[in-house]
């Protein structure tokens, strides 16, 4: 499976650990959140970045509290039907100001990648029958977006609107 972050195809170095095994002193660490919320203490007390991954259908409030002791959130797409990471994402981003690396995990999808990147995510780990390397071109697939979202982008009213499309005398061209 390959790693997508930040619009490239990338190494991952971070290591998912299961329940039952030791964390290692050193490297990124992905845990359950079930481990997290167990051995939170011990965990966030690590010199290492820790990351949790999300269970299918957990929400942002699981973590709210730990915003800032995290580093990594993995949020789980179990089928490419299930939107309900793409507001799990945008919450994340939006509400609660988690500025550490968001992954998309699980059956994410080619025509899916820019759609997440908007809700907030910046790596994918990517299950597409679609080369990784050509599954990249889908970041351009969309020019012009009609809502604002995690991503910033401008609205295509918003841009149609924008001062510098005025004339002189203050109306739109």
């Amino acid at each position: 499976m390959a790693l997508i972050k930040n619009r490239e195809i990338t190494e991952d170095h971070w290591v998912r650990i299961d329940d039952e095994s030791a964390v290692p002193a050193e490297g990124g660490a992905i845990v359950s959140i079930a481990r997290w919320r167990k051995d939170r203490a011990v965990l966030a007390g690590r010199n290492a970045p820790i990351g949790v991954e999300l269970e299918s259908g957990d929400g942002p409030e699981v973590v709210a509290d730990d915003i800032v002791r995290l580093d990594l959130i993995a949020v789980p797409f179990a089928t490419f039907r299930d939107g309900r990471g793409y507001s799990t994402a945008r919450l994340l981003r939006e509400r609660y100001g988690f500025t550490g690396e968001l992954r998309a995990v699980g059956n994410v999808l080619r025509d899916q990648l820019p759609l997440m990147e908007r809700c907030g995510f910046d790596s994918f780990e990517y299950a597409g029958r679609t080369d990784a390397a050509k599954a990249l071109k889908a970041f351009r697939d969309i020019s012009a977006v009609y809502q604002t979202a995690a991503d910033r982008r401008a609205s295509a009213a918003a841009l149609r609107n924008h001062p510098s499309k005025a004339f002189s005398n203050g109306t739109c061209g």
